[in-house]
């Protein structure tokens, strides 16, 4: 009778065993947590219900400025984020952001930059406490606009540090979060993401694109119950 080679040990899964028979370390599997819906499977759920075009706003006047100031703070809390136009050459720099967005639960007023005369207004929202401003991954539009604007911005809520708390593992972004709480597809098209948020006559769908993306941050604060900073979400 022919003797068969030995069966090199097993572990119990079904993996060759390491060498000296003791088994090889488990692969590291991913904590525990809620995970958010992928690209795919949001895209699948009806699309996100934005604000209509009479409902947005660009302020160009120490009136319209002061019209939209007091819009604000009537709401109290604003979906707030920030558009920089993007540069492809290397070692450049831009001085952003260009545009600073705010949304309350049925206007967006959409800051211009380039518009300095606007300035004290914008200073005066993002200096503000008791004004919420809540968004997605904010550190980095808090960062710019206190570089340009030499303004700490005040009363921020970031929506990625709330849904963690609320146990998805990984950074939630705007996406996700419409499809979690909202159950609708929020979409985001390349061509208005890079395209050029220094321009004076922005274009009707960069107009919807920027306010969007604020109103859909608002809608979402406000159906995760309207959470406030330092409370658990």
């Amino acid at each position: 009778m022919r003797n068969r080679p030995p069966v090199p040990p097993r572990t119990t899964d079904g993996r060759p065993a390491a060498p000296g028979g003791s088994a090889p370390r488990p692969t590291p599997r991913p904590l525990g947590g809620k995970a958010a819906p992928g690209k795919a499977e949001t895209a699948l759920l009806p699309p996100f219900a934005g604000l209509a075009p009479e409902r947005i706003s660009i302020p160009a006047s120490p009136a319209e400025y002061a019209a939209a100031v007091a819009a604000i703070r009537a709401s109290g809390a604003v979906g707030f984020d920030t558009e920089t136009k993007p540069v492809f050459a290397k070692g450049v720099v831009r001085p952003g952001p260009d545009l600073a967005q705010f949304a309350t639960g049925d206007h967006a007023f959409l800051f211009q930059l380039q518009r300095r005369d606007g300035w004290s207004f914008l200073v005066e929202i993002l200096g503000a406490a008791d004004i919420l401003k809540v968004g997605f991954d904010l550190r980095s539009d808090r960062s710019l606009l206190q570089q340009r604007l030499g303004i700490e911005v005040q009363g921020v809520l970031d929506l990625v540090t709330v849904f963690r708390r609320r146990g998805y593992r990984n950074t939630t972004g705007i996406r996700a979060a419409v499809g979690i709480v909202l159950h609708q597809g929020f979409h985001k098209a390349k061509r208005w993401t890079t395209s050029d948020w220094s321009r004076l006559d922005l274009h009707p769908k960069q107009r919807e694109y920027a306010a969007n993306d604020a109103y859909a941050a608002f809608r979402v604060w406000d159906a995760l119950g309207r959470p406030r900073p330092g409370r658990q979400g």
